[in-house]
Protein backbone atom coordinates (compact mmCIF):
# COMPACT_ATOMS: atom_id res chain seq x y z
CA UNK A 1 0.00 0.00 0.00
CA UNK A 2 1.17 3.51 -0.41
CA UNK A 3 0.83 4.46 3.19
CA UNK A 4 2.81 1.44 3.72
CA UNK A 5 5.77 2.69 1.21
CA UNK A 6 5.55 6.49 2.65
CA UNK A 7 5.67 5.12 6.37
CA UNK A 8 8.67 2.93 5.35
CA UNK A 9 10.55 6.14 3.74
CA UNK A 10 9.36 7.89 6.85
CA UNK A 11 11.37 5.44 9.33
CA UNK A 12 14.39 4.83 6.74
CA UNK A 13 18.02 6.46 7.63
CA UNK A 14 18.00 8.83 4.03
CA UNK A 15 19.68 11.88 2.91
CA UNK A 16 16.97 15.02 2.88
CA UNK A 17 17.73 15.11 -0.70
CA UNK A 18 16.76 11.60 -1.57
CA UNK A 19 13.71 11.25 1.22
CA UNK A 20 11.87 13.97 -0.42
CA UNK A 21 12.39 12.46 -4.28
CA UNK A 22 11.31 9.18 -2.88
CA UNK A 23 7.99 10.87 -1.70
CA UNK A 24 7.06 12.83 -4.85
CA UNK A 25 7.65 9.73 -6.75
CA UNK A 26 6.01 7.09 -4.77
CA UNK A 27 2.94 9.57 -4.78
CA UNK A 28 3.27 9.91 -8.60
CA UNK A 29 2.89 5.36 -8.65
CA UNK A 30 0.20 5.55 -6.15
CA UNK A 31 -2.03 8.24 -7.66
CA UNK A 32 -0.71 6.65 -11.64
CA UNK A 33 -0.64 11.03 -12.80
CA UNK A 34 1.72 12.28 -14.98
CA UNK A 35 4.03 14.33 -12.46
CA UNK A 36 4.20 15.31 -8.83
CA UNK A 37 5.42 18.65 -7.52
CA UNK A 38 6.42 19.56 -3.70
CA UNK A 39 7.36 23.17 -3.33
CA UNK A 40 8.10 25.53 -0.27
CA UNK A 41 7.13 28.54 0.68
CA UNK A 42 9.03 32.03 1.31
CA UNK A 43 7.71 35.02 1.02
CA UNK A 44 5.19 34.73 -1.60
CA UNK A 45 6.97 32.57 -3.49
CA UNK A 46 6.61 28.95 -4.05
CA UNK A 47 9.84 26.79 -4.86
CA UNK A 48 9.91 23.64 -6.47
CA UNK A 49 12.37 21.30 -4.12
CA UNK A 50 11.33 17.62 -5.55
CA UNK A 51 9.94 16.60 -8.49
CA UNK A 52 9.05 13.90 -10.70
CA UNK A 53 7.40 13.57 -13.99
CA UNK A 54 8.22 17.43 -14.78
CA UNK A 55 10.96 18.40 -17.32
CA UNK A 56 14.29 19.29 -15.40
CA UNK A 57 14.47 22.97 -16.11
CA UNK A 58 11.51 22.95 -14.08
CA UNK A 59 13.20 22.56 -11.24
CA UNK A 60 14.42 26.22 -11.63
CA UNK A 61 11.51 27.91 -11.56
CA UNK A 62 10.10 30.15 -8.97
CA UNK A 63 6.15 30.63 -9.21
CA UNK A 64 4.81 34.05 -7.08
CA UNK A 65 1.33 33.24 -5.84
CA UNK A 66 0.25 36.28 -6.45
CA UNK A 67 0.65 35.15 -10.56
CA UNK A 68 -0.63 32.01 -10.82
CA UNK A 69 -4.30 31.41 -9.24
CA UNK A 70 -4.02 27.69 -9.02
CA UNK A 71 -1.38 27.33 -6.16
CA UNK A 72 -3.02 30.73 -4.64
CA UNK A 73 -6.05 28.86 -4.43
CA UNK A 74 -4.48 25.48 -2.56
CA UNK A 75 -2.74 27.64 -0.52
CA UNK A 76 -6.22 29.09 1.16
CA UNK A 77 -7.58 26.23 2.01
CA UNK A 78 -6.33 22.70 4.41
CA UNK A 79 -8.17 20.36 2.24
CA UNK A 80 -7.41 18.75 -0.89
CA UNK A 81 -8.20 21.69 -3.84
CA UNK A 82 -9.45 19.57 -7.15
CA UNK A 83 -9.85 21.98 -10.26
CA UNK A 84 -12.26 20.32 -12.71
CA UNK A 85 -11.07 19.43 -16.23
CA UNK A 86 -12.42 23.04 -18.06
CA UNK A 87 -10.68 24.83 -15.46
CA UNK A 88 -10.52 28.05 -16.91
CA UNK A 89 -7.65 28.67 -14.21
CA UNK A 90 -3.90 28.48 -16.17
CA UNK A 91 -2.13 25.98 -14.41
CA UNK A 92 1.71 26.46 -13.92
CA UNK A 93 2.87 23.24 -15.54
CA UNK A 94 1.38 23.48 -18.97
CA UNK A 95 3.50 21.85 -21.60
CA UNK A 96 6.31 20.75 -18.29
CA UNK A 97 4.94 17.55 -18.11
CA UNK A 98 7.10 14.98 -18.96
CA UNK A 99 6.25 13.63 -22.59
CA UNK A 100 7.57 12.86 -26.88
CA UNK A 101 9.17 15.31 -27.70
CA UNK A 102 7.27 17.91 -29.93
CA UNK A 103 4.19 17.61 -28.45
CA UNK A 104 3.59 20.50 -25.38
CA UNK A 105 0.72 19.32 -23.94
CA UNK A 106 -2.22 20.90 -21.54
CA UNK A 107 -2.16 19.75 -18.44
CA UNK A 108 -6.30 18.32 -17.74
CA UNK A 109 -6.24 17.30 -14.46
CA UNK A 110 -5.38 19.06 -11.38
CA UNK A 111 -5.16 18.38 -7.81
CA UNK A 112 -3.24 19.74 -4.86
CA UNK A 113 -3.10 20.31 -0.94
CA UNK A 114 -1.26 22.58 1.55
CA UNK A 115 1.75 21.30 4.09
CA UNK A 116 1.96 23.07 7.10
CA UNK A 117 4.47 21.86 9.57
CA UNK A 118 4.34 23.16 13.28
CA UNK A 119 1.52 24.96 12.69
CA UNK A 120 2.83 27.29 9.78
CA UNK A 121 2.01 27.50 5.78
CA UNK A 122 5.23 25.14 4.65
CA UNK A 123 4.56 24.51 0.74
CA UNK A 124 2.05 22.69 -1.25
CA UNK A 125 1.76 19.60 -2.89
CA UNK A 126 0.21 19.44 -6.17
CA UNK A 127 -0.38 16.36 -8.47
CA UNK A 128 -1.06 16.81 -12.09
CA UNK A 129 -2.62 14.53 -15.39
CA UNK A 130 -2.61 14.88 -18.71
CA UNK A 131 -5.51 13.04 -19.24
CA UNK A 132 -8.79 14.45 -17.79
CA UNK A 133 -10.50 12.66 -14.82
CA UNK A 134 -7.57 10.88 -13.26
CA UNK A 135 -8.26 12.61 -10.19
CA UNK A 136 -11.80 12.39 -8.04
CA UNK A 137 -13.30 12.25 -4.70
CA UNK A 138 -11.68 9.50 -3.62
CA UNK A 139 -8.43 10.44 -4.62
CA UNK A 140 -8.89 14.00 -3.32
CA UNK A 141 -9.53 11.97 0.39
CA UNK A 142 -6.43 10.17 -0.05
CA UNK A 143 -4.37 13.27 -0.80
CA UNK A 144 -6.15 14.18 2.74
CA UNK A 145 -4.85 11.60 4.33
CA UNK A 146 -1.68 11.01 3.28
CA UNK A 147 -1.04 15.01 3.62
CA UNK A 148 0.39 14.26 7.35
CA UNK A 149 2.67 11.71 6.80
CA UNK A 150 4.00 14.08 3.90
CA UNK A 151 4.34 16.60 6.47
CA UNK A 152 5.63 14.58 8.73
CA UNK A 153 8.37 13.51 5.78
CA UNK A 154 9.25 17.10 5.95
CA UNK A 155 9.31 17.71 9.46
CA UNK A 156 11.46 15.16 9.73
CA UNK A 157 13.83 16.46 6.79
CA UNK A 158 13.85 20.08 8.59
CA UNK A 159 15.30 18.27 12.11
CA UNK A 160 17.57 16.40 10.22
CA UNK A 161 19.03 19.82 8.73
CA UNK A 162 18.50 21.12 12.03
CA UNK A 163 20.60 18.01 13.79
CA UNK A 164 23.41 18.21 11.21
CA UNK A 165 23.79 22.37 11.48
CA UNK A 166 24.22 21.43 15.08
CA UNK A 167 26.80 18.96 14.63
CA UNK A 168 29.12 21.04 12.64
CA UNK A 169 28.67 23.92 14.31
CA UNK A 170 30.07 22.02 17.66
CA UNK A 171 32.69 21.55 15.08
CA UNK A 172 33.57 25.29 14.53
CA UNK A 173 32.03 24.77 11.03
CA UNK A 174 28.88 26.18 9.48
CA UNK A 175 26.39 24.17 7.39
CA UNK A 176 24.58 25.34 3.98
CA UNK A 177 21.27 26.27 4.67
CA UNK A 178 19.01 23.61 2.46
CA UNK A 179 18.74 24.32 -1.68
CA UNK A 180 16.78 27.43 -2.68
CA UNK A 181 17.45 29.89 0.49
CA UNK A 182 17.96 33.27 -0.67
CA UNK A 183 16.74 32.27 -3.88
CA UNK A 184 20.08 33.17 -5.66
CA UNK A 185 22.33 30.74 -6.57
CA UNK A 186 20.15 27.60 -8.88
CA UNK A 187 22.02 24.55 -9.42
CA UNK A 188 22.14 20.86 -8.16
CA UNK A 189 25.54 20.33 -9.94
CA UNK A 190 28.09 18.36 -7.51
CA UNK A 191 31.02 21.39 -8.80
CA UNK A 192 28.24 24.27 -7.52
CA UNK A 193 27.33 22.16 -4.59
CA UNK A 194 31.10 21.72 -3.36
CA UNK A 195 31.99 25.05 -3.77
CA UNK A 196 28.60 26.54 -1.83
CA UNK A 197 29.71 24.06 1.05
CA UNK A 198 33.17 25.67 0.69
CA UNK A 199 31.64 29.37 1.38
CA UNK A 200 29.56 28.59 3.90
CA UNK A 201 32.66 27.66 5.72
CA UNK A 202 34.61 30.37 5.17
CA UNK A 203 32.36 32.66 5.86
CA UNK A 204 32.52 33.05 9.47
CA UNK A 205 36.10 32.94 9.15
CA UNK A 206 36.07 36.73 8.33
CA UNK A 207 38.98 36.58 5.86
CA UNK A 208 39.59 38.40 2.90
CA UNK A 209 38.10 36.60 -0.23
CA UNK A 210 39.12 36.61 -3.53
CA UNK A 211 36.14 35.44 -6.01
CA UNK A 212 38.12 34.77 -9.89
CA UNK A 213 35.63 33.77 -12.84
CA UNK A 214 35.00 34.71 -15.75
CA UNK A 215 31.97 37.30 -16.98
CA UNK A 216 28.70 36.28 -16.30
CA UNK A 217 29.38 33.70 -13.54
CA UNK A 218 27.33 35.60 -11.00
CA UNK A 219 30.41 36.95 -9.11
CA UNK A 220 27.79 39.32 -7.23
CA UNK A 221 25.77 36.67 -5.94
CA UNK A 222 28.19 34.72 -4.48
CA UNK A 223 29.59 37.95 -2.59
CA UNK A 224 26.01 38.67 -1.24
CA UNK A 225 26.27 34.87 -0.39
CA UNK A 226 29.17 35.25 1.50
CA UNK A 227 27.98 38.21 3.64
CA UNK A 228 25.04 36.85 4.50
CA UNK A 229 25.88 33.85 5.86
CA UNK A 230 28.65 35.81 7.64
CA UNK A 231 28.78 37.37 11.40
CA UNK A 232 28.02 40.49 9.72
CA UNK A 233 25.10 39.46 7.26
CA UNK A 234 22.75 42.29 9.54
CA UNK A 235 25.68 44.59 8.46
CA UNK A 236 25.83 47.26 5.06
CA UNK A 237 27.33 45.24 2.25
CA UNK A 238 28.59 47.89 0.22
CA UNK A 239 29.68 47.41 -3.52
CA UNK A 240 32.04 49.28 -5.82
CA UNK A 241 32.63 48.73 -9.37
CA UNK A 242 35.90 49.04 -9.15
CA UNK A 243 36.02 49.66 -13.10
CA UNK A 244 33.46 52.40 -13.39
CA UNK A 245 35.41 54.30 -10.68
CA UNK A 246 37.21 57.63 -12.67
CA UNK A 247 40.44 57.95 -11.62
CA UNK A 248 40.31 61.68 -10.65
CA UNK A 249 37.68 60.59 -8.41
CA UNK A 250 38.24 56.59 -6.92
CA UNK A 251 39.87 58.32 -3.90
CA UNK A 252 36.95 60.50 -2.91
CA UNK A 253 34.64 57.77 -3.78
CA UNK A 254 36.68 54.77 -1.54
CA UNK A 255 37.76 57.01 1.47
CA UNK A 256 35.49 60.42 1.60
CA UNK A 257 36.39 63.67 0.77
CA UNK A 258 35.95 66.50 3.19
CA UNK A 259 34.37 70.26 2.47
CA UNK A 260 37.06 72.22 0.37
CA UNK A 261 38.96 69.74 -0.83
CA UNK A 262 39.04 70.06 -4.22
CA UNK A 263 36.66 72.05 -6.42
CA UNK A 264 32.63 70.62 -6.09
CA UNK A 265 33.77 69.27 -2.44
CA UNK A 266 30.50 71.25 -1.15
CA UNK A 267 30.47 69.06 1.73
CA UNK A 268 32.22 66.29 4.12
CA UNK A 269 31.51 63.17 2.64
CA UNK A 270 31.98 59.75 4.03
CA UNK A 271 33.21 57.65 1.79
CA UNK A 272 32.53 53.75 1.21
CA UNK A 273 35.00 52.24 3.93
CA UNK A 274 33.00 54.24 6.32
CA UNK A 275 29.69 53.30 4.73
CA UNK A 276 30.73 49.62 4.98
CA UNK A 277 31.94 50.26 8.60
CA UNK A 278 31.25 46.79 10.30
CA UNK A 279 30.16 45.06 7.49
CA UNK A 280 31.64 43.94 4.29
CA UNK A 281 32.83 46.02 1.32
CA UNK A 282 32.70 43.94 -1.95
CA UNK A 283 35.36 45.43 -4.63
CA UNK A 284 34.13 43.89 -7.85
CA UNK A 285 36.24 43.87 -10.50
CA UNK A 286 39.35 45.12 -8.61
CA UNK A 287 41.97 44.14 -11.14
CA UNK A 288 40.77 47.31 -12.83
CA UNK A 289 41.68 49.90 -10.17
CA UNK A 290 44.33 52.30 -11.16
CA UNK A 291 47.51 52.16 -9.48
CA UNK A 292 47.41 55.07 -7.76
CA UNK A 293 44.43 53.86 -5.66
CA UNK A 294 46.02 50.51 -5.40
CA UNK A 295 48.88 51.74 -2.52
CA UNK A 296 46.19 53.75 -0.70
CA UNK A 297 44.02 51.01 -0.68
CA UNK A 298 46.73 48.38 0.92
CA UNK A 299 47.31 51.43 3.64
CA UNK A 300 43.43 50.82 4.44
CA UNK A 301 43.90 47.16 4.67
CA UNK A 302 46.86 46.87 6.68
CA UNK A 303 45.96 49.54 9.41
CA UNK A 304 41.96 49.42 8.96
CA UNK A 305 41.87 52.92 8.59
CA UNK A 306 40.87 55.63 6.35
CA UNK A 307 41.70 58.94 5.55
CA UNK A 308 39.44 61.29 4.29
CA UNK A 309 40.45 63.12 1.10
CA UNK A 310 41.46 66.92 2.33
CA UNK A 311 41.61 65.85 6.09
CA UNK A 312 44.73 65.14 8.54
CA UNK A 313 43.57 62.36 10.62
CA UNK A 314 42.81 59.14 10.25
CA UNK A 315 39.23 57.04 11.11
CA UNK A 316 38.92 53.54 12.32
CA UNK A 317 36.77 50.75 10.13
CA UNK A 318 35.98 47.98 10.63
CA UNK A 319 35.66 45.93 7.05
CA UNK A 320 35.64 42.60 5.55
CA UNK A 321 36.74 42.48 2.36
CA UNK A 322 35.59 40.52 -0.74
CA UNK A 323 37.00 41.17 -4.13
CA UNK A 324 36.03 40.09 -7.24
CA UNK A 325 37.62 39.88 -11.17
CA UNK A 326 37.31 38.43 -14.02
CA UNK A 327 41.42 38.80 -14.63
CA UNK A 328 44.41 36.26 -13.30
CA UNK A 329 45.92 38.86 -11.12
CA UNK A 330 48.69 36.81 -10.62
CA UNK A 331 49.46 37.57 -14.65
CA UNK A 332 49.04 40.84 -13.50
CA UNK A 333 50.92 40.86 -11.13
CA UNK A 334 54.08 39.49 -12.87
CA UNK A 335 53.38 42.08 -15.80
CA UNK A 336 53.33 44.99 -13.52
CA UNK A 337 49.99 45.85 -13.65
CA UNK A 338 49.23 44.79 -10.36
CA UNK A 339 50.58 45.05 -6.68
CA UNK A 340 52.08 42.11 -5.77
CA UNK A 341 51.30 43.25 -1.80
CA UNK A 342 47.51 44.10 -2.39
CA UNK A 343 47.64 40.60 -4.35
CA UNK A 344 48.41 39.04 -1.46
CA UNK A 345 46.15 41.07 0.98
CA UNK A 346 43.34 40.42 -0.84
CA UNK A 347 43.44 36.61 -2.08
CA UNK A 348 44.05 35.41 1.63
CA UNK A 349 41.22 32.82 0.86
CA UNK A 350 40.89 32.57 -2.76
CA UNK A 351 38.08 31.09 -4.71
CA UNK A 352 37.56 30.16 -8.23
CA UNK A 353 33.93 30.30 -9.29
CA UNK A 354 33.15 27.67 -11.79
CA UNK A 355 31.84 28.79 -15.77
CA UNK A 356 28.61 27.39 -16.64
CA UNK A 357 29.57 24.67 -18.93
CA UNK A 358 31.23 23.23 -16.44
CA UNK A 359 28.32 22.91 -14.45
CA UNK A 360 25.98 20.62 -16.27
CA UNK A 361 22.16 19.59 -15.75
CA UNK A 362 22.68 23.08 -14.11
CA UNK A 363 22.23 25.18 -16.93
CA UNK A 364 18.73 23.71 -17.75
CA UNK A 365 17.88 24.54 -14.21
CA UNK A 366 18.53 28.43 -15.09
CA UNK A 367 17.09 28.52 -18.37
CA UNK A 368 13.90 27.14 -16.07
CA UNK A 369 13.97 30.02 -14.12
CA UNK A 370 14.61 32.75 -16.92
CA UNK A 371 11.62 31.14 -18.62
CA UNK A 372 9.28 31.93 -15.77
CA UNK A 373 10.61 35.11 -15.28
CA UNK A 374 9.70 35.97 -18.97
CA UNK A 375 6.59 34.34 -18.98
CA UNK A 376 5.56 36.89 -16.33
CA UNK A 377 7.01 39.69 -17.65
CA UNK A 378 5.58 39.02 -21.32
CA UNK A 379 2.13 37.57 -20.25
CA UNK A 380 2.71 34.52 -21.51
CA UNK A 381 0.50 31.19 -20.39
CA UNK A 382 3.31 29.21 -20.75
CA UNK A 383 7.07 29.19 -22.18
CA UNK A 384 9.24 26.02 -22.66
CA UNK A 385 12.07 24.77 -24.03
CA UNK A 386 11.66 22.48 -27.28
CA UNK A 387 14.32 18.95 -27.20
CA UNK A 388 16.73 20.60 -29.42
CA UNK A 389 16.56 23.82 -27.78
CA UNK A 390 17.47 21.63 -24.22
CA UNK A 391 20.53 19.98 -26.60
CA UNK A 392 22.07 22.94 -27.89
CA UNK A 393 21.85 24.57 -24.57
CA UNK A 394 24.00 22.14 -23.26
CA UNK A 395 26.27 21.70 -26.14
CA UNK A 396 27.30 25.57 -25.86
CA UNK A 397 30.13 27.12 -24.36
CA UNK A 398 28.84 30.08 -22.75
CA UNK A 399 31.67 32.34 -22.84
CA UNK A 400 29.15 34.72 -21.29
CA UNK A 401 28.21 32.46 -18.97
CA UNK A 402 24.88 32.75 -16.70
CA UNK A 403 24.41 35.91 -18.12
CA UNK A 404 24.76 35.15 -21.26
CA UNK A 405 22.26 32.37 -21.06
CA UNK A 406 19.39 35.03 -19.58
CA UNK A 407 19.74 37.63 -22.35
CA UNK A 408 19.76 34.32 -24.71
CA UNK A 409 16.23 32.89 -22.94
CA UNK A 410 14.86 36.59 -23.06
CA UNK A 411 15.81 37.07 -26.76
CA UNK A 412 14.21 34.13 -27.95
CA UNK A 413 10.81 34.65 -25.73
CA UNK A 414 10.65 38.34 -27.49
CA UNK A 415 11.39 36.57 -30.98
CA UNK A 416 8.69 34.97 -30.42
CA UNK A 417 6.31 36.81 -29.90
CA UNK A 418 7.14 38.89 -32.71
CA UNK A 419 6.97 36.04 -35.30
CA UNK A 420 3.46 35.04 -33.95
CA UNK A 421 3.21 33.39 -31.37
CA UNK A 422 -0.05 33.66 -29.31
CA UNK A 423 0.13 34.33 -25.49
CA UNK A 424 -2.18 31.82 -24.49
CA UNK A 425 -0.57 29.20 -26.34
CA UNK A 426 1.83 26.91 -24.77
CA UNK A 427 5.13 29.12 -26.71
CA UNK A 428 7.81 26.44 -27.11
CA UNK A 429 11.36 27.86 -27.87
CA UNK A 430 13.34 25.94 -30.59
CA UNK A 431 17.32 25.80 -31.07
CA UNK A 432 16.90 27.99 -34.03
CA UNK A 433 15.34 30.80 -32.21
CA UNK A 434 17.79 30.76 -29.20
CA UNK A 435 21.20 32.70 -31.57
CA UNK A 436 23.55 29.77 -30.74
CA UNK A 437 26.29 29.08 -33.37
CA UNK A 438 25.70 25.30 -32.13
CA UNK A 439 21.87 26.28 -33.21
CA UNK A 440 22.75 26.95 -36.53
CA UNK A 441 22.35 23.74 -38.24
CA UNK A 442 18.56 23.02 -36.64
CA UNK A 443 17.30 26.56 -37.74
CA UNK A 444 17.87 25.30 -41.15
CA UNK A 445 15.31 22.30 -40.24
CA UNK A 446 13.38 23.39 -37.75
CA UNK A 447 11.32 26.74 -37.19
CA UNK A 448 12.51 29.22 -34.71
CA UNK A 449 9.15 28.68 -32.44
CA UNK A 450 6.99 26.39 -32.10
CA UNK A 451 3.70 26.80 -30.71
CA UNK A 452 0.18 25.85 -31.43
CA UNK A 453 -0.32 27.93 -34.38
CA UNK A 454 3.23 26.92 -35.84
CA UNK A 455 4.07 30.16 -37.25
CA UNK A 456 6.35 30.25 -40.22
CA UNK A 457 10.33 30.36 -40.14
CA UNK A 458 12.15 33.58 -40.38
CA UNK A 459 15.86 34.52 -40.99
CA UNK A 460 17.36 36.38 -37.59
CA UNK A 461 16.74 39.87 -37.75
CA UNK A 462 19.51 42.54 -38.63
CA UNK A 463 19.78 43.19 -34.90
CA UNK A 464 20.67 39.96 -34.12
CA UNK A 465 23.41 39.44 -36.48
CA UNK A 466 24.98 43.01 -35.41
CA UNK A 467 24.74 41.60 -32.00
CA UNK A 468 27.04 38.61 -32.78
CA UNK A 469 28.77 40.47 -34.63
CA UNK A 470 29.71 43.18 -31.55
CA UNK A 471 30.22 40.01 -29.13
CA UNK A 472 32.71 38.45 -31.46
CA UNK A 473 34.63 41.94 -31.83
CA UNK A 474 34.74 42.96 -27.94
CA UNK A 475 35.91 38.96 -27.08
CA UNK A 476 38.39 39.02 -29.67
CA UNK A 477 40.15 42.34 -28.04
CA UNK A 478 39.57 41.35 -24.87
CA UNK A 479 41.94 38.33 -25.84
CA UNK A 480 43.94 40.66 -27.54
CA UNK A 481 44.02 42.38 -24.15
CA UNK A 482 44.72 39.68 -21.55
CA UNK A 483 41.41 40.48 -20.53
CA UNK A 484 42.34 44.05 -19.80
CA UNK A 485 38.94 46.37 -20.59
CA UNK A 486 40.92 49.47 -20.84
CA UNK A 487 42.87 48.30 -23.23
CA UNK A 488 40.12 46.88 -25.58
CA UNK A 489 38.33 49.74 -25.17
CA UNK A 490 41.32 51.80 -27.09
CA UNK A 491 41.97 48.72 -29.26
CA UNK A 492 37.79 48.96 -30.06
CA UNK A 493 38.02 53.24 -29.99
CA UNK A 494 35.30 53.39 -27.83
CA UNK A 495 34.68 55.11 -24.84
CA UNK A 496 35.69 52.48 -21.62
CA UNK A 497 32.48 53.14 -19.90
CA UNK A 498 30.67 52.66 -22.92
CA UNK A 499 32.06 49.49 -23.97
CA UNK A 500 31.43 47.79 -20.08
CA UNK A 501 27.51 49.12 -21.15
CA UNK A 502 27.96 47.52 -24.73
CA UNK A 503 28.77 44.26 -23.10
CA UNK A 504 26.54 44.04 -20.37
CA UNK A 505 23.64 44.38 -23.02
CA UNK A 506 25.45 41.60 -24.82
CA UNK A 507 25.45 39.50 -22.13
CA UNK A 508 29.51 38.91 -22.29
CA UNK A 509 30.03 40.60 -18.45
Amino acid sequence: MLSDTLLADLAADLPSAVRLQRLVRTLREGFRCGAVCLLRLRDGVLAPVAVDGLVREALGRRFEVARHPRLATILTSRRTTLFPPDSTLPDPYDGLVEQRPGEPLHVHDCMGISLHVEGEPWGVLTLDALVAGTFDEAACEALARYALLIEAAVRVTRLEQDLRALRMANHGQVVAVEPGEGGEILGHSPVLQRLLGELDVVAESDLPVLLSGETGVGKELFARRLHRRSSRGEAPLVQVNCAALPESLAESELFGHVKGAFSGASADRAGRFEAADGGTLFLDEVGELPSSIQAKLLRALQNGEVQRLGEDTPRRVDVRIIAATNRHLADSVRDGHFRADLYHRLSVYPVVIPPLRERGGDILVLAGHFLEINRARLGVRSLRLSADAEVALLAYAWPGNVRELEHVISRAAIKALSQGARRDDIVTLAAAGLDLPVAAGAARQAPAVASDSEPPAKAPPLRAQVDQAQRHAIRQALSASEGRWAEAARRLAVDPSNLHKLARRLGIK
